[in-house]
């Protein structure tokens, strides 16, 4: 599946890792651009997770239109076709209300397939990919990455060993469908022309951006993300694999369940959240439709939008 071209080329895409400033700048350009703002993030997806994904507020709704939150429970599925499908739809209103799409997050999943399109893979086989993680745990991640290299050698070029997820996955399509990922999804890379001209990531200081996501997981728990969790567990329906393994909740249902002490769980999910930014900062430095966006220290949100109107 591939995104209309005339829809695309009316986006606006404003990516970066966690905690880098998005919230705020993304507000202030969906003003100057007169545009509504779609969620870019596959956890504020679900409705209840509200504290753990930094989801926007009820008062930043309402000074922006958001779309593409709080649209599944914890319990359920969603993949990357399913929010492909919605977006587009999404794009269209904006578009006839003659308003600008901005799409802000940090799955950078989600923003390849905005930009490349999608590939309707099989469903997920739970018990051969646990059985993949396990491999990975006892014989590390670069023995895993040797058997997608002994069946699939062009997605074992493109991933990391350390990306054990997306090994993971390559490895699963090829168990069930017999046939190579990278046989079944050659990505269209757009070319110059057709290219969004409004495709940005912000690049922040490494040392200043964990800085600040040790602060936001203190503010997290200071809020009442250990409560949010308590209540998500209690629900009728038990959350989902993919829900528990969200960051905050993972580190936190651990904490409950007794695998950490108190003060290991938040070591952990600062740890943990330092080590996603830096993937996310891989993953946006390598889609080539990115435009880089500096962020110093003491640059302010007004700053920042400035930054980026240079390129109009």
């Amino acid at each position: 599946m591939q995104f209309p071209r005339e829809i695309l080329q009316q986006c606006w895409f404003l990516a970066g890792p966690t905690a880098c400033g998005k919230t705020e700048l993304s507000l202030l350009l969906a003003e100057h651009l007169n545009a509504e703002i779609l969620a870019m993030d596959s956890m504020s997806l679900y409705r209840g997770m509200n504290i753990g994904t930094a989801k926007a507020s009820a008062a930043e709704r309402e000074r922006v239109p958001h779309h593409l939150l709080d649209l599944i429970d914890p319990h359920e599925k969603y993949s990357v076709a399913e929010y492909f499908t919605e977006a587009e739809a999404c794009c269209r209103e904006i578009v006839a209300r003659g308003k600008t799409p901005l799409f802000v997050g940090g799955t950078g999943l989600y923003l390849r397939a905005i930009l490349r399109g999608v590939f309707n893979g099989p469903s997920a086989d739970w018990d051969y990919r646990s059985e993949l993680e396990s491999f990975a745990e006892t014989e590390g991640n670069a023995a895993l990455h040797q058997r997608l290299a002994a069946v699939d050698p062009v997605s074992a070029e493109k991933y990391h060993f350390n990306d054990v997820r997306r090994v993971a996955r390559a490895l699963e399509v090829y168990h069930v469908t017999g046939v190579p990922l990278s046989s079944q999804h050659a990505e269209d890379v757009l070319t110059p022309e057709e290219c969004p001209a409004h495709v940005f990531w912000l690049l922040p200081d490494r040392e200043w951006l964990y800085d600040r996501i040790n602060l936001r997981v203190d503010q997290m728990l200071e809020e009442g993300l250990l409560d949010e969790v308590k209540q998500l567990l209690a629900a009728e329906v038990p959350m989902g694999r993919t829900a528990r393994q969200a960051l905050g909740y993972k580190e936190l249902i651990d904490y409950l369940e007794g695998v950490w002490s108190w003060d290991r769980a938040v070591e952990m999910l600062k740890q943990q959240t330092r080590r996603f930014a830096k993937r996310q900062h891989t993953f946006f430095r390598n889609i080539t439709e990115c435009r880089e966006i500096d962020v110093h220290p003491e640059d302010s949100p007004t700053d920042l939008l400035q930054k980026i109107l240079e390129y109009e």
